[in-house]
């Protein structure tokens, strides 16, 4: 399977976090700071520390799921320092919590696709994202309601209530490319797509024989309306429908489609909650092989809790790839303070896989496990 892309950055598009197919929506850094800055003594609201979250119960149960994920068992070592340490810098601050959820995959499969605008990629479809904004915009879309905050704040990141899910951010497309390049394997893994939005790393994951794929991002109704209907335009089912003449071989097919369907679970809320629910079920939980993000390291607010959910699940002999510009200006995080973050931390190994030297400078990285000498 080959990607390819055609894209160009513009010079002066450094200072800006530009998504690739959809321009409805741009984040501007003036704009976004202005923003932000207006919205200051609600950010103060949305903003906890890590003590509020972190309770005994919590860390009792963090240090039972890393155990046996950590690949030394040394009491002095790095892991077990990360393990047992109760709180952050005082520079460092969380995003307040959103509950996470499990997303049941929907009985009528036909009806995920309805009102949706399929587009083609390479080996993907994916539904049209400026329509399913059109249609929630007008139809008032009720609970979290991010398109109209979007829309009125002119910004695709509102701190603590919108997360880019709408978009798909140009580190997603250097992501898949690489997958093809290096013949990444997904056969028999267990896969987690984090910040999924539009689950196309996910869905490449599936598509290559993948045991198990969990979805997650921030937004609920990025899952709903545009995961969920992505993963399902993406199965076989389509093409189940138009074998009218034989009606035994297409009940068939259409039931192992939805057995092959099964293999996914959709999750909304924040990083940490969403740790908690997969912890927290009744059946032992199994680390993630493979975890996959991309841009997810804007914010360096999030560094924390996002090295902690890494910590919390992946396997001991997993690998975490990591799609990123060099810098985000507006919002400054990137990849070299990240890298320092991880480095400091001294658990995880990283290690530069490939740098996209185009435009804005981009980067593919991985993390595993490392062990104190």
């Amino acid at each position: 399977m080959n990607f390819q892309f055609n894209f160009t950055i513009e010079d002066h598009l450094e200072n800006e976090l530009t998504p690739l197919g959809d321009g409805a929506l741009m984040l501007d850094s003036s704009k976004e700071l202005s923003v932000l800055e207006s919205q200051k003594g609600e950010q103060r609201d949305r903003k906890c520390s890590i003590e509020q979250f972190d309770l005994p119960q919590d860390r009792l149960q963090e240090h039972k799921s890393v155990e046996n994920a950590a690949p030394c068992q040394d009491t002095d070592s790095p892991l077990s320092a990360a393990i047992s340490s109760s709180h952050l810098e005082p520079h460092e601050e969380q995003p307040c919590l959103r509950v996470a959820k499990e997303h049941a995959m929907p009985k009528d499969l036909k009806k995920v696709l309805e009102n949706k605008v399929i587009e083609t990629l390479p080996g993907l479809q994916h539904v049209n994202l400026s329509a399913v904004k059109t249609i929630l915009l007008k139809d008032n879309f009720p609970g979290e309601n991010i398109v109209s905050k979007s829309f009125s704040s002119h910004t695709d990141l509102i701190t603590g209530v919108y997360e880019g899910g709408l978009k798909i951010w140009e580190c997603t497309f250097d992501l898949l490319t690489y997958f093809t390049k290096a013949k990444v394997k997904f056969a028999g893994k267990k896969v987690l797509d984090l910040g999924c939005g539009s689950g196309l790393l996910g869905i490449i994951a599936f598509k290559g024989g993948a045991n198990e794929i969990h979805f997650q991002d921030y937004n609920s109704m990025v899952i709903d309306e545009v995961t969920l209907p992505n993963v399902v335009a993406n199965s076989t089912l389509e093409d189940e429908e138009n074998d009218v003449n034989e009606p035994d071989v297409k009940r068939y097919r259409k039931s192992k489609v939805v057995q092959e369907l099964y293999k996914c679970q959709f999750f909304s809320g924040e990083w940490s909650e969403f740790c908690k629910l997969v912890l927290s079920s009744e059946k032992p939980f199994v680390k993630y092989d493979l975890i996959l993000t991309s841009e997810t390291i804007y914010n360096p607010d999030y560094y924390s809790t996002l090295h902690q959910t890494f910590l919390r699940l992946l396997g001991k002999n997993g690998q975490v790839l990591l799609a990123s510009k060099a810098h985000y200006f507006g919002v400054g995080g990137g990849v070299h303070l990240f890298q320092k973050f991880v480095e400091e931390r001294g658990v995880f190994e990283t290690r530069i896989l490939q740098i996209i030297d185009e435009g804005l400078k981009r980067f593919i990285i991985e993390l595993t496990f490392k062990c104190p000498s």
